[in-house]
């Protein structure tokens, strides 16, 4: 057999036709995500002033973060508000899938309206009307009353205001609730008519049949909404402004006011990075106990 060391191979047909397919996203990712990433790496070490430019290279920025008792705040704050919202709409949306996997007539629709708020998505028009209803004389105080209910100051105390962007968060459920379904329809129901013969009750069949089947979807539930709640900024920007005193200001608004406010994008950079290292980190975790909780069908005993 020989063997053309030298040379180097040529690229079949299928292979360039591949590549002209995927050139504007590689060229789109080197442009719009590799160069910052890159330059906000680089800039995270040095005092980089939005107008003044750089006058000074060291680290700074990360001495800065580790002693602001703000940032670390901030943090801890971005993990409460992710801690409620992930688990919360995972089980709306898992709740509201189960009601929706029956054979009902109209369920299109239902399906279809349940999915609406996450095709609005965190949109600032969705946040100005989130406000609207929670202000002082809003449309939540206003159903209060007419039940006799003492008015709340939804978005002037700290455990309200959290509330309030979190509630915004849970009700754009629509996604998860589409891989759920998906995954509860792919569930064989061969199986539980033979556990119905085994004398399994509807509770012995949901933990051993179905949470086991669609324990991927949960997995990959998990961690899309987990991303995507850490790096919240519509919510607490439009309608709290991370207040009050502070309680709402997550990771990714302070990140905001560090370059924009502030006008110091070597600490926005820096912070950004400490960010995605505790983003990359909880992910890890999470990925290293999939092998205890989820199964996947085409998984075999090792002998």
């Amino acid at each position: 057999m020989k063997h053309n060391s030298g040379k180097s191979r040529q690229l079949t047909r299928h292979e360039r036709e591949g590549l002209q397919f995927i050139s504007l996203w590689i060229t789109g990712f080197i442009i719009l995500r590799l160069f910052p990433a890159v330059f906000s790496f680089i800039f995270s070490f040095s005092d980089y002033s939005l107008f003044g430019g750089i006058s000074e290279w060291g680290m700074m920025n990360y001495e800065k973060i580790a002693g602001d008792i703000t940032i670390i705040t901030s943090l801890f704050t971005t993990l409460e508000y992710s801690f409620i919202t992930v688990p919360l709409r995972l089980l709306t949306a898992f709740g509201v899938a189960m009601l929706l996997n029956r054979n009902i007539k109209g369920m299109a629709f239902f399906r279809t309206v349940f999915y609406i708020p996450s095709v609005l998505g965190s949109s600032v028009a969705v946040a100005i009307l989130w406000t609207a209803l929670f202000r002082n004389d809003g449309t939540a105080n206003a159903l209060l009353s007419s039940f006799g209910l003492p008015e709340i100051n939804w978005l002037s105390e700290k455990g309200s205001a959290m509330f309030v962007i979190s509630l915004l968060r849970i009700w754009q459920f629509g996604s998860s609730m589409v891989v759920f379904l998906t995954a509860l329809r792919s569930v064989p129901h061969d199986l539980y008519e033979a556990a119905e013969i085994d004398g399994a009750g509807k509770t012995r069949q949901f933990t051993s049949i179905t949470l086991p089947f669609i324990s991927p979807a949960i997995f990959f539930n998990l961690i899309t909404q987990l991303g995507l709640a850490m790096q919240e900024f519509n919510a607490p920007f439009v309608i709290t402004k991370g207040g009050p005193r502070g309680s709402t200001t997550l990771i990714s608004l302070l990140i905001y006011n560090s370059a924009f406010q502030m006008r110091d994008l070597g600490l926005s950079c820096a912070l950004t990075w400490v960010f995605f290292i505790v983003i990359s980190v909880l992910i890890a975790v999470i990925f290293s106990t999939q092998k205890h909780w989820v199964f996947y069908a085409d998984e075999t005993e090792e002998p």
